[in-house]
């Protein structure tokens, strides 16, 4: 199904850490925003949703979601 590679697609060196930046940046992920915010909204719209190819649609999103993140 999936497989991850721990490893960056272009090589990254920090000069100046910037924890304001990095607040941001990790909002975008796991706060009210992000994208665990995102996956849980999907999953719980599906359940009032009416039709079922719409419900498939919504369930394959909202689990689709957390693919995207990638925690250390």
């Amino acid at each position: 199904m999936w497989s991850y590679d721990k490893r960056l697609q272009f090589p990254v060196k920090i000069k100046n850490p910037n924890p304001q930046t990095a607040k941001i940046v990790i909002s975008q992920l796991g706060g009210p925003d992000g994208e665990l915010g995102a996956s849980m909204r999907y999953l719980n719209q599906r359940y009032a949703m009416p039709y079922k190819e719409c419900k498939g649609i919504l369930t394959d999103i909202g689990t689709e979601e957390p693919a995207h993140q990638s925690y250390p």
